[in-house]
């Protein structure tokens, strides 16, 4: 027990040294977790077959007995007719036509009183009164504000007994006028019109009113009548041959058993197996990122927070894509896949944003209806997209490579229905003004950058440029506080971003990189030589100790102010590194004067050394630049002889070990270097007085 015990803290000390790689592998299994999740779940059928084409198989047999389903459109079809031949249900309140009767003698006493008329005339009056009364509540009063525009026909609900007939025999408090006048007309008695039509004011009231309970529970059991199968195929009956086109028909039995297939597939004893099917597959798709990732991409492959935000970019395309397709298969291509690529290049480059895309889109193959249709048009815009998107900071770049994008949708989608209609008629628009919708929903890529600038601390063009401008809050003040420097880190800028642009690093992250790497500075300008304006050196009064501390602090004060103004990490690694490891060799000579016992560690920057092209680059052209300074007699021979000699000795003490950079690149960067000291330094003839 106490053996086990004593094993804790080394156990502990194990998983915190690997911790990186723990955490790949928790992300790793539950990205395969999430997207197998997200899948729909059925099996897969084993055939791919599409309109127009050919079978490519073996002759088909029906497998089993299946019923040959309607197309959604067939069904639609008919549910529309029905819904336009359904009659609604009124019903006939009895309980208020008895209550109006009762009303009437009342109301009658009261406006056809004996002190107007006699009794004969009385008897006469009421008699034609309830005679009116029975014709109208023999229908039945309609209440028209419960029907606006009733269809010709209706069912009348009265003593639970529904019977058709025609709307307009039912009368309105709005027609029944007329009907009352021209009953008292024919009986002589149109003097009275004005009494009469003050008792039925009092007393008519609506009696017939819609139900639209029993309207929609009698439309639903219509509905529910439709047959969703039209005829059934038996067992053993040829259903295709070899090299037969799939035409509207047979597509219709081939569909009618793919869904067939895959429901009986979809059971408890095999879900376990479509299951781990699903998951080995999407397995051995990530994995090729990971591998990818590890052998081409180490640095991101090494950045935790990078590969979760690869991995977190390939789940919202699943995620987003599986719901729309369990909402409507025919919305599949709303879904704006390019910006994948997009982002993952402006963040990172354009093999590894396509690589992505590609596993992406293979991922989503299985999710999508004419996986193969799909798959392709993904493809090719995705090429697309990383073939046109450029500069993406300039706004006008975006809005044209949208429309090429665009644009490559509605060919591809043009082709394919030639393919399989075999001309451009029965195009359906909607689908094309789903591309037009992608391309305007892939749009929303530049505030999504900023976004994920912000989540993970990643760094895009866009701000690269915004970063660029000089009249910046950080570099407004150096070239108030340090203006020797803020002069310096322009020439330098200007340097390394030739440089980048002729090997083909990020030419803008350098540029950056070079504004802001000395802004360590402006905490003790004067101590540096380009910002004395006079001959006094403050470096005269200090030992070559404290003068090395000055000089050596400027890297740390820089992190800490670029920290403190929330300068990029990636923009912070150039103040980092951009003097490496190397010594402040004019101050370590002064104290060798001094002193043979010399800690050539106080002398020596804290590092680290340039780990990328970029970094590696600006510490050349940092060491050049400041150096040049001191040429006396800037020839193109000295000048040459001048940058071989400042590089080779970065080289020797082992530099640019970590910097992704090639012999053949250094090389290339020198002749840059060279080449602009020179245009810099060019003799001017000398002009007479």
């Amino acid at each position: 027990m106490i053996q086990y015990i004593f094993l804790i803290p080394h156990i502990l000390e194990k998983l915190l040294k690997n911790q990186s790689h723990i955490y790949k592998y928790f992300l790793y299994i539950v990205s395969i977790g999430c997207i197998v999740f997200f899948f729909p779940k059925g099996g897969k059928f084993k055939y791919e077959f599409q309109k127009g084409k050919p079978w490519q198989y073996e002759n088909l047999y029906a497998p089993f007995d299946f019923s040959i389903k309607k197309s959604d459109a067939d069904v639609a079809k008919e549910q529309t007719a029905i819904k336009n031949d359904h009659l609604d249900y009124f019903r006939y309140d009895q309980k208020i036509a008895s209550d109006v009767f009762s009303m009437y003698p009342e109301k009658f006493a009261e406006l056809f009183g004996p002190d107007e008329f006699n009794n004969r005339q009385r008897n006469l009056m009421n008699s034609v009164g309830r005679e009116i009364l029975d014709s109208i509540y023999s229908r039945g009063i309609l209440l028209k504000s419960d029907r606006k525009i009733p269809k010709d026909r209706i069912f009348l609900v009265k003593n639970n007994v529904a019977k058709r007939i025609a709307h307009d025999s039912l009368y309105t408090l709005q027609n029944v006028d007329s009907y009352i006048r021209r009953t008292l007309q024919r009986k002589g008695l149109a003097q009275v019109s004005n009494l009469y039509e003050d008792l039925y004011f009092d007393v008519l009231k609506p009696n017939v009113f819609f139900d639209k309970t029993l309207s929609e529970n009698a439309l639903n059991e219509e509905l529910a009548k439709i047959s969703t199968t039209r005829g059934t195929v038996d067992q053993g009956k040829l259903i295709i041959a070899k090299g037969e086109v799939v035409e509207t028909e047979n597509l219709k039995i081939l569909n009618s058993l793919k869904d067939e297939f895959e429901s009986e597939l979809w059971t408890a004893n095999n879900y376990y197996f479509i299951l781990s099917g699903y998951t080995v597959l999407v397995a051995l798709v990530l994995m090729m990122l990971m591998l990818f990732l590890k052998k081409y991409r180490r640095d991101i492959f090494n950045n935790n927070t990078k590969v979760t935000f690869i991995f977190f970019n390939i789940l919202l395309m699943v995620f987003v894509t599986t719901l729309i397709v369990k909402y409507n298969e025919a919305y599949v291509f709303v879904v704006p896949l390019c910006i994948l690529p997009l982002i993952l290049k402006t963040f990172f480059d354009a093999r590894l944003g396509l690589y992505v895309h590609v596993l992406t889109v293979l991922i989503l193959g299985f999710v999508v209806p004419n996986s193969f249709e799909y798959i392709f048009l993904q493809i090719i815009a995705g090429i697309v997209t990383i073939l046109t998107v450029s500069q993406l900071y300039k706004r006008a770049n975006l809005f044209i490579s949208v429309g090429q994008i665009t644009l490559i949708y509605v060919v591809g989608y043009l082709a394919f229905h030639i393919i399989h209609e075999g001309n451009l008629s029965n195009i359906i628009w909607m689908t094309l003004g789903l591309f037009l919708l992608n391309g305007m929903i892939t749009l929303f890529a530049q505030p999504l950058i900023y976004i994920y600038e912000k989540l993970f601390g990643l760094v895009s063009d866009v701000s690269l440029l915004e970063l660029s401008d000089t009249n910046s809050k950080l570099l407004k003040e150096l070239s108030n506080k340090a203006p020797g420097t803020f002069h310096h880190s322009l020439q330098v800028a200007n340097l390394a971003e030739a440089a980048a642009n002729e090997i083909g690093a990020n030419a803008m992250l350098v540029r950056v990189g070079a504004l802001y790497h000395d802004i360590g500075k402006m905490a003790n300008p004067t101590y540096f030589i380009e910002n004395q304006i006079t001959n006094v050196n403050p470096h005269d009064e200090l030992s070559p100790i404290d003068s090395a501390k000055i000089i050596i602090n400027h890297v740390i004060l820089g992190i800490e102010m670029a920290r403190k103004s929330k300068i990029p990490d990636r923009v912070i690694d150039f103040i980092r590194t951009h003097h490496g490891t190397t010594l402040v060799y004019y101050f370590y000579k002064k104290q060798q004067a001094l002193t043979t016992d010399v800690d050539e560690a106080e002398f020596t920057y804290p590092g680290p050394i340039p780990f990328s092209k970029e970094t590696a680059i600006l510490m050349m052209a940092d060491s050049v630049e400041a150096a040049s300074k001191s040429l006396k007699n800037p020839t193109f021979m000295v000048i040459d002889e001048f940058v071989e000699k400042i590089i080779s000795g970065q080289m020797r003490t082992d530099q640019f070990l970590n910097a992704d950079i090639t012999f053949k690149e250094i090389e290339t960067v020198k002749k840059v270097l060279k080449h602009k000291l020179t245009n810099i330094y060019h003799l001017r003839v000398e002009y007479p007085e």
